[in-house]
């Protein structure tokens, strides 16, 4: 499990030796304890149970959950003095080594709980970049994801050199009295810089791309993580896109042709999937790849009817996409695995989205 932190710029942590030196021994599963509120909107403990899954999905073994009162925030730990302690006790307990926080922390609420705890802290957004990190497969994927991670990682740069920041000058790469964290700033910002040139130049690629399919009707499935979305793109167009029981199965947008009667076809596109508090620098990323979305001529959402938070789902999905989408695009709402319902849930969905199929 990466922790969505590219290679160039290692970050240090508690018990670990010199990150130059290479460790030939085949990667043990770590262990993890989870933590967030114990009042959410939807279901208590829902965004915990989604955290877990993902948490599952980085490669992890979740082995403990906390739960904080939103009152009960310690402006410099996030958790309570008493959290701390059965924090403490937990990740003993299961020789645990990783703490997953469920809400984002700022760079000195993570460095205070690794001097407290003596393990590895990292918060969803983090968490969810190694998701993408594992699971991006093209170039641009690639690309978009790599920035993303440099984006989280540049104002929390300070709090990672904090301990070990060092004065000097390094022939021909920097100034007198030019910090290590100065230089890795630096380093960090010109990476931006070029990355986001490189996915200017996919976005000219993808522009190129739409002008050669003229004015051929569009169709965008969208939809909340694990929906069901690329099974359904699959079934209609025999296309094996990896269609997987995990969150974010589906990173790149993948479009094909689907024949309706003789001649007549549109063009069908999966895209990857929604979730709550989806990080601002994934967003803004993966703009490129949501393109598909901005310009298509009818949005398909897809959820997950047996999922019992699905009324939530519909709402994040809603919002991202009002976000994204500036002009009016017609939607079409569509519930998927309704086999796994009993029969007076499916009837109470019928009746509350009379419009959906």
């Amino acid at each position: 499990m990466s922790c969505g932190l590219p290679a160039s710029v290692p970050r240090p942590t508690p018990g670990r030796g010199d990150p130059a030196t290479i460790d030939h021994t085949p990667p043990i599963q770590q262990k993890a304890v989870l933590f967030g509120f114990s009042g959410f909107e939807g279901t208590p403990h829902d965004t915990v149970d989604e955290l877990a899954l993902l948490t599952d999905t980085a490669g992890a073994l979740v082995v403990g959950r906390l739960y904080q009162r939103r009152t009960s925030v310690h402006p410099g730990l996030f958790l309570s003095k008493g959290k701390i302690e059965e924090a403490r006790a937990l990740l003993q307990e299961h020789a645990a080594e990783l703490l997953v926080s469920d809400e984002d922390l700022s760079p000195a609420q993570v460095r205070n709980l690794e001097d407290a705890l003596k393990v590895r802290v990292i918060d969803r957004s983090e968490l969810i970049l190694d998701i993408f990190a594992q699971r991006a497969a093209t170039r641009e994927a690639r690309i978009q994801v790599e920035l993303a991670q440099l984006r989280y990682l540049l104002p929390r740069l300070a709090g990672m050199w904090a301990h070990f920041s060092r004065t000097g000058g390094g022939i021909g790469t920097r100034g007198p009295g030019e910090t290590q964290l100065e230089v890795d700033r630096r380093a960090v910002r010109q990476k931006i810089s070029i990355l986001q040139k490189r996915l200017e130049g996919v976005e000219v690629e993808r522009a190129t791309q739409s002008g050669r399919r003229g004015r051929e009707f569009r169709v965008s499935l969208v939809g909340y993580t694990n929906a069901g979305k690329s099974t359904l793109f699959n079934g209609l167009t025999g296309a094996g896109v990896l269609a997987e029981d995990k969150l974010f199965a589906t990173l790149d947008t993948v479009t094909r042709k689907v024949y309706l009667d003789g001649n007549l076809h549109v063009l069908l596109s999966d895209t990857v999937g929604f979730i709550r508090k989806l990080p601002h620098h994934l967003i803004a990323s993966f703009r490129a790849t949501l393109r598909e979305v901005e310009t298509t001529d009818l949005l398909v959402h897809v959820v997950d009817a047996s999922h019992p938070s699905h009324p939530d789902q519909i709402a994040v999905v809603d919002q991202v996409l009002d976000d994204l989408v500036q002009q009016p695009v017609p939607r079409v709402l569509v519930f998927n695995k309704s086999d796994r319902l009993e029969h007076s849930e499916e009837m109470r969905i019928r009746l509350s989205h009379p419009e959906a199929i």
